[in-house]
């Protein structure tokens, strides 16, 4: 079996370039429930597919949905977000239910860093394609798959990104 990585895709592909163009675009406030749903219905099924009993991971999303509607102050939240961060190192059994925790766990961070809109959507790569193709692979393939996810992605966000942006999210990107 190969060794596995934590996360998947390239940085200097086409599909991250215009996922970081696009991300740029878009408010703090957009790029957080956009993560926040994608990852909730991308990724927190392969998660709980190997921890059907564990609600840490949607009962934080569930935290951030209520955070973005405003009922929630981010001092609630932040313990939630410290415990998704926890359930994802212990997830180590499992590489795709782990690399799909740390895209949820990541993504629900988004709500404090907008960066992670992009950042999540490494492991889940990581997640979809080990969730889909199996353990055994070769790289070859999980990099066509994760191409693949982060296109969907881009996908994703683009009919929810908002045209003409006002107050876009000053994001910048360290890689």
């Amino acid at each position: 079996m190969p060794k596995l990585r934590k996360m998947l895709g390239d940085i200097s592909s086409r599909e991250c370039t215009a996922l970081m163009e696009l991300i740029q675009t878009q408010s703090g406030r957009t790029l957080a429930a956009w993560a926040v749903s994608y990852a909730s219905e991308h990724y927190l099924p392969i998660y709980q597919s190997e921890y059907p009993g564990s609600r840490v991971l949607s009962n934080t999303i569930a935290l951030c949905e209520e955070y973005l509607n405003g009922s929630k102050k981010l001092a609630q939240l932040k313990p939630a977000l410290r415990e998704a961060a926890q359930a994802a190192r212990e997830a180590g059994a499992s590489p795709q239910a782990q690399a799909a925790a740390r895209a949820v766990s990541a993504a629900c961070s988004a709500t404090c860093t907008p960066a992670n809109s992009l950042g999540f959507l490494f492991y889940g790569a990581a997640a979809a394609a080990y969730s889909q193709a199996g353990l055994a692979e070769s790289q070859e393939i999980y990099d066509r798959l994760a191409s693949a996810e982060l296109a969907k992605a881009f996908d994703s966000l683009k009919a929810v990104s908002i045209d003409g942006e006002p107050n876009p999210a000053r994001i910048s990107w360290n890689c």
